[in-house]
């Protein structure tokens, strides 16, 4: 690709990449923050200590899905669905949100409250950690609200707020979050994640209030109706999310059943290296893609161009890095954790193939959730959990902790293959030639490498994947180049990027 693309489809490269550099940006300034609280936790709680936080994690977490109902994500959707024209209906949707945020987040922490004892004992097979439980329902009430205020931000599409909300929590989740465990041990992870929890209100309720928004009054039928639109949307929403989270709870039980909390350590290690890099353009396609995808849903032309421009993107971002990871992983191992993890190297270059699938998967995915088709939505997810719990639960009792990567990477694999069966039946959707191309470079390429590791020495292994990651990242470079508008460069750059497109 030798030259830039122009009119609509050079605007919508423009925006990709700009949403993608404002959310990648601050996802990197978080990078950063990550590698001092994964070390400071590495060093002072071990591998044991880390899956216990990944299990204090999870219970959160699948808490939150359920306690919020969905209407976060459904949120979203609804504010995106109503255009930037139909002011009092975004109105009276924020007004709705923000108020049902408030009272399922009270709700949630209630009942977590309630049964802190009989998730303990389900958890950890004893009640030894039941006061630590007790102490997350403020984590829950904390991250529904908080979720709810981003729902706003993120329907209004105000992607510099939602970057500068990320940064400041994981700074202050650093700042407070690495001295309670210094000072207090395990016993801090519980303090710890609330703290987390808390700076994720504070900051999003903060951008949230900034929101240009009119007061209004709602009458009765219209608070039914958007109320049900929200909740009916929303709680396929929410069996979804319970179903993501859910599997990567069970998982993380599998595998600390079979293995110890040592190794369920290991493989949280493992997971949040993986979808490090990969993470931060997932999340720009949430943050903005799936709001401007859900404006044209219904436009099969549209909305497949979109795709396939987001895909190309998030490919070209992301291929490189994986390679990069997957090359360096005991390295990459030690930096972001100790020497203590390196058993947990093997189980990394699994879920960055993985990953590498994930990216190519997602895009399409987005689909589904911009037509708001629930009943297709809910079975795929479902399909999903059963397909990763399954191979989970027959992987790790034959090949110990490894099975666990075994079984994200085969996870990837069928999902890819219904993902894109689905779309083709909803749009008539296809791959680009671009992506195409892609899927065929890189997908093969992180085979190999893989591949290299088992059968050729380290040393050896190493140049040859540094190497290709190399060659990839000019490609990437070199195909990015080409598909921005010459002006979105600043002029003393011009010269070079033009260089690299003729190369």
């Amino acid at each position: 690709m030798t030259g830039s693309r122009s009119g609509n489809e050079g605007q919508s490269y423009r925006q990709i990449l700009k949403s993608t550099t404002l959310v990648g940006g601050s996802s990197i300034i978080n990078v950063g923050f990550s590698i001092l609280r994964n070390k400071a936790m590495a060093l002072l709680l071990g591998p044991e200590g880390v899956g216990m936080m990944a299990l204090y994690s999870s219970i959160v977490d699948i808490s939150q899905t359920i306690a919020g109902l969905g209407i976060s994500a459904s949120g979203v959707r609804q504010i995106a669905a109503a255009g930037g024209e139909d002011r009092e209906r975004i109105s009276r949707v924020v007004t709705i949100v923000r108020s049902a945020s408030l009272l399922l987040g009270l709700v949630g922490a209630f009942l977590l409250l309630l049964s802190s004892s009989r998730i303990a004992q389900f958890t950890f097979g004893n009640q030894q950690h039941a006061s630590g439980v007790m102490v997350l329902s403020l984590a829950v009430f904390f991250q529904v609200v908080a979720a709810g205020c981003a729902a706003v931000l993120q329907g209004m599409r105000e992607i510099s707020s939602l970057a500068c909300m990320s940064v400041l929590a994981g700074l202050f989740s650093v700042v407070v979050g690495i001295p309670l465990i210094y000072f207090l041990g395990e016993h801090g992870i519980a303090p710890s994640l609330v703290s987390a929890a808390f700076a994720s209100f504070a900051v999003s309720w903060w951008f949230s209030r900034r929101v240009d928004v009119s007061r209004c009054s709602i009458s009765a039928d219209q608070l039914l109706q958007e109320t049900s639109a929200l909740f009916k949307l929303g709680a396929v929403f929410m069996a979804s999310g319970f179903l993501t989270m859910g599997s990567a709870y069970a998982v993380r039980l599998i595998v600390s059943s079979e293995s110890g909390i040592h190794a369920a350590g290991l493989y949280q290690a493992a997971w949040a290296l993986g979808g490090l890099y990969a993470g931060f353009i997932l999340q720009a396609m949430g943050t903005d893609f799936y709001p401007r995808l859900t404006a044209v849903a219904f436009d099969n032309l549209e909305c497949n161009r979109l795709v396939n421009e987001q895909a190309e993107v998030s490919m070209l971002l992301a291929g490189p890095a994986l390679i990069g990871t997957l090359t360096l992983a005991p390295l990459v191992m030690t930096l972001f954790y100790s020497s203590d993890f390196q058993a947990a190297v093997d189980l990394l270059r699994w879920i960055c193939l993985g990953m590498m699938l994930r990216i190519v998967a997602w895009p399409i995915g987005f689909i589904v959730l911009a037509r708001g088709a629930k009943a297709i939505f809910f079975w795929t997810e479902v399909a999903a959990t059963v397909v990763h719990v399954g191979l989970a639960w027959v992987l790790v009792q034959r090949f110990g902790t490894a099975g666990a990567g075994f079984a994200f990477f085969g996870l990837y694999v069928w999902h890819s293959i219904l993902i894109y069966w689905i779309a083709r039946r909803l749009t008539r959707f296809r791959w680009s030639v671009a992506n195409r191309r892609l899927i065929l470079v890189y997908l093969p390429v992180s085979a190999f490498v893989f591949c290299t590791f088992e059968i050729l020495p380290l040393w050896q292994a190493t140049i040859l994947g540094l190497v290709i990651a190399t060659l990839a990242g000019v490609y990437s470079l070199r195909v990015l180049a080409g598909l921005l508008p010459q002006d979105m460069f600043p002029p003393a750059i011009r010269p070079l990027i033009q260089s690299i497109r003729s190369a």
